[in-house]
């Protein structure tokens, strides 16, 4: 049996070498020098940075990087085109453990961390968001609800298959419940012989829903119980989901958004995931968790975007040198790296409390909403940076800024961020 450090790239096509990892951005690769540690604090034990990782998520993070720039890249342009992401891509996903990132060996994952899922997720969005929000909704949403809140008997049937071949989708918001979550309509009423629930309804803004053959659903099982009805059930695609509309989107056009309906579709009722009228408490807790994701994609995107638009402005001459070089583009690259970095880290950070067990909701709320809007910033600026060149499709950057605005608005608008963030602050400070 390898070991779990290394079963990632056992699935994987891409191994690193310890060159390479020593290449990556990592202080626990990095040797303080000598006298240094004596000199700024004493010798006892004091936590570590958040650049520091394991060396399992620093081989994750470089293949997942030569991934998104050997497989990826090439296909972005014609993807965003076309509006659909391209099955070799998906493919290659399942190829190399992300659609499986912490699922356990047992059920064909790569077995790795929280933080694994996430530093995936930035470094898919580098290249292209709408690879990365596949990812994303499949890890943190879909294989988490089933790995947290699933009996055996349904992680044994459907994890194998979301970590080795099937998309997985998460249906929550609907056309009259979007920020207000808990006002679902669809319904799930159990049939007189006790065996199955009747499924009707229909869900909004529903990610991944055009290549998923796995689907987690939400409804209520008992209206007059309010949100103490909504319940959540596991299905194929193959039990009924209708696609009604597919969306066509400013932004993210690879990345499938499509309206769903459930005109009675029957569900065996072992196919409740965790209790019922508990799906409430499911959605809360599971997208607290996601909007982690998101904040990944954000910085990933702006991270993507400034390596791009810098990169060109280094080698475009005006007056006689690099655009770049000039003190008032140079202020502003300052500007916008360090607000990448702030990101970066609230985003972090809010992924370690997370694997430690401890409170991170509204750390997690403070990392998406912050991470969108550095996203907005650094996409946009890019465009100018670039000059005309940033305004046309061919070179890419606008892509990222079309993509960066559904940042503030999916898993949580900035305003519901805020009004989190808020409660919090009232709860401290009010007496």
């Amino acid at each position: 049996m390898l070991t779990r450090s290394f079963r990632f790239l056992a699935r994987g096509k891409f191994a690193t070498t310890s060159l390479q990892v020593q290449s990556l951005r990592c202080l626990s690769t990095t040797p303080i020098r000598l006298g240094v540690q004596e000199i700024t604090r004493p010798a006892i034990d004091t936590p570590l940075s958040l650049w520091n990782w394991t060396e399992e998520e620093n081989m994750l993070r470089e293949s997942v990087r030569r991934f998104a720039e050997d497989v990826i890249a090439p296909r972005v342009s014609k993807m965003d085109e076309a509006e659909q992401l391209d099955p070799e891509v998906i493919q290659g996903l399942f190829d190399n453990g992300l659609m499986g990132i912490e699922t356990s060996a047992e059920h064909g994952g790569s077995e790795c961390s929280f933080t694994s899922a996430i530093i995936a997720v930035e470094e898919l969005a580098r290249v292209d968001p709408s690879v990365a929000v596949m990812c994303d909704v499949h890890n943190t949403l879909c294989n988490t609800v089933l790995r947290l809140y699933g009996s055996k008997e349904i992680q044994d049937k459907w994890l194998p298959d979301l970590a080795t071949k099937k998309v997985g989708s998460f249906c929550l918001s609907e056309p009259a419940s979007g920020s207000d979550a808990f006002a679902l309509q669809t319904t799930a009423k159990l049939d007189k012989s006790g065996d199955f629930y009747t499924l009707n309804g229909s869900k909004m803004w529903i990610s991944n829903s055009a290549e998923a053959d796995t689907f987690l659903v939400f409804a209520n099982v008992d209206p007059s119980k309010g949100y103490k009805g909504i319940t959540c059930f596991v299905m194929s695609k193959d039990m009924g989901v209708e696609i009604a509309k597919k969306e066509k989107k400013l932004g993210i056009k690879a990345s499938s958004t499509c309206l769903l309906n459930f005109d009675d579709v029957k569900i065996p009722k072992e196919n409740i995931v965790g209790e019922i009228g508990k799906g409430y408490k499911i959605a809360i807790e599971i997208l607290n968790e996601g909007r982690i994701g998101i904040a990944a994609q954000m910085i990933g995107l702006a991270q993507g975007a400034f390596d791009k638009s810098l990169t060109y402005a280094y080698q475009r001459k005006q007056f006689g040198k690099p655009v770049g070089e000039f003190q008032g583009m140079g202020f502003q690259f300052a500007d916008v790296a360090t607000e990448i970095e702030a990101a970066r880290l609230l985003t972090y950070n809010a992924a370690r409390l997370k694997e430690e067990g401890r409170p991170f909701t509204k750390e997690a709320a403070m990392a998406k909403y912050y991470a969108s809007v550095v996203a907005q910033k650094a996409s946009g600026n890019a465009i100018e940076w670039a000059g005309g060149q940033g305004f046309v499709r061919e070179v890419g950057l606008e892509k990222f800024w079309r993509d960066s605005k559904i940042g503030a608005i999916y898993e949580g608008t900035s305003n519901i961020q805020l009004e989190t963030i808020a409660k919090f602050l009232r709860k401290e400070y009010q007496t």
